[in-house]
């Protein structure tokens, strides 16, 4: 199982942090899944986000980038792609993580990567969060974009 190895989860007030989700539309369930998850690390941490929907993964490094420049401390981006029999997974899998990269990268900010990249739908719901999943990836990509924004304005986070 992916989780095997993960660290435990610490929490901490963040409610000083501009914090928000960026989430694709493609797979309802699977995507609701994602963004109760990450809900649920947002009130385990005491804050809140903005959401902004996007048609799907590919569009996500985009408008997260948009987030980034608008100030934000942590941008979570939640999306689905689930392989089929043509190149378009690896196409949309490359630039979704590429594309989040270079944004925190470029912005010097948090980038929670709540991406799922399945081979089937089974696996996808089985990460989701739902009542029946082995993994809650929502919750763990909020978790992260928290706990790496904390450690930016540790370290003294500039702005480009």
């Amino acid at each position: 199982m992916a989780g095997d190895g993960a660290p435990e989860s610490e929490t901490f007030d963040a409610s000083g942090l501009r914090v928000a989700i960026v989430a694709a539309s493609w797979h309802t369930q699977v995507m609701d899944g994602l963004i109760a998850g990450a809900g649920r690390a947002l009130a385990d941490f005491g804050t809140t986000a903005t959401t902004v929907r996007v048609p799907g993964t590919f569009e996500l490094p985009v408008v997260a980038s948009a987030l980034a420049r608008r100030g934000y401390d942590a941008v979570v981006a939640l999306g689905v792609v689930i392989r089929g029999g043509t190149p378009h997974f690896e196409y949309v899998c490359n630039a979704a993580t590429d594309g989040l990269t270079r944004v925190a990268l470029d912005h010097t900010v948090a980038v929670g990567f709540g991406v799922l990249t399945c081979d089937n739908d089974a696996q996808a719901l089985d990460r989701a969060g739902l009542a029946h999943s082995r993994e809650d990836k929502g919750y763990e990509a909020m978790s992260a974009a928290l706990l790496t924004a904390r450690t930016l304005a540790e370290v003294g986070r500039t702005t480009p």
